[in-house]
């Protein structure tokens, strides 16, 4: 560059009035953590799905437990950049209620968390799409539709609310499909995946299909896709709705009024 040659700006972070504009808060997607080692590789893949819908916004990664990096530590390295915590979680429960918020109140940086990922359509619209790469019928006559259901296997939690969630998002993928969806767990909850089976079979639905409700790969997921007595569907994982929805979750919570660290 010579004396005379004026320095270059980046169009994108100064205004027309050549104020500077300040950073958005980093988007830090909140995972479980597995031992699973595809968990986070399918946690990966996600992430750069949100980053190539939203160029230029810092995305960030923190585990709850299990695999690294922990959310703390994702923290700590954020230092005093705001941040938007954005649970890749299907539900409300103990780690929504007490674990993300406890990490949250002791980083450096101001933090809001935003809900959960479900309950919302553009989960079902995610399920709907991994039941058909499994083997979902384009369509289904009056005769098929009497003996199809669908179980939506879940990882199941003691808490209430996330049973409730899991059931509205039954709902939903049953308005879809036009068959009754049975939620199902592998732990914690009732009922499990094979008593829900059993029981549908017991009122002619002898063509079941598992709906995966996992984000990602795992212990539970393996499980209960291998229960299905038909197909049963990938996990969420990297679908473009999951990265949309994440986005769309982490806006409402840029919009929302702000709470003392979340």
């Amino acid at each position: 560059m010579t004396a005379s040659t004026p320095p270059r700006t980046s169009s994108r972070l100064v205004s027309p009035l050549g104020r500077r504009r300040p950073a958005p808060p980093a988007l830090v997607l909140v995972a479980h953590g597995s031992r699973d080692p595809r968990a986070l590789t399918t946690v990966r893949a996600l992430m750069d799905r949100v980053r190539a819908l939203r160029p230029g916004l810092p995305v960030r990664l923190g585990h709850i437990e299990l695999t690294a990096p922990l959310l703390p530590d994702t923290l700590a390295a954020l230092g005093d950049t705001p941040a938007v915590l954005v649970p890749l979680l299907l539900g409300r429960g103990y780690h929504v209620r007490q674990d993300i918020p406890e990490m949250a109140a002791v980083a450096p940086g101001s933090t809001r968390t935003a809900p959960p990922l479900g309950p919302h359509p553009l989960l079902a619209e995610a399920l709907h799409a991994r039941l058909t790469e499994a083997g979902w019928p384009a369509g289904l006559d009056d005769t098929a539709r009497r003996s199809t259901a669908v179980v939506l296997a879940a990882a199941g939690s003691r808490d209430p609310d996330s049973a409730a969630d899991t059931r509205r998002t039954a709902r939903l993928l049953s308005a879809r499909l036009g068959v009754p969806v049975v939620p199902a767990y592998a732990s914690a909850a009732a009922p499990t995946v094979p008593t829900a089976l059993r029981a549908l079979a017991a009122r002619g639905r002898h063509r079941v299909a598992v709906a995966s409700y996992f984000t990602a790969p795992g212990r539970f997921a393996t499980q209960c896709a291998a229960q299905a007595p038909w197909i049963a569907s990938a996990p969420l994982g990297a679908h473009d709705a999951m990265a949309h929805l994440v986005l769309r979750r982490y806006d409402q919570s840029l919009k929302a009024p702000a709470r003392a660290a979340a």
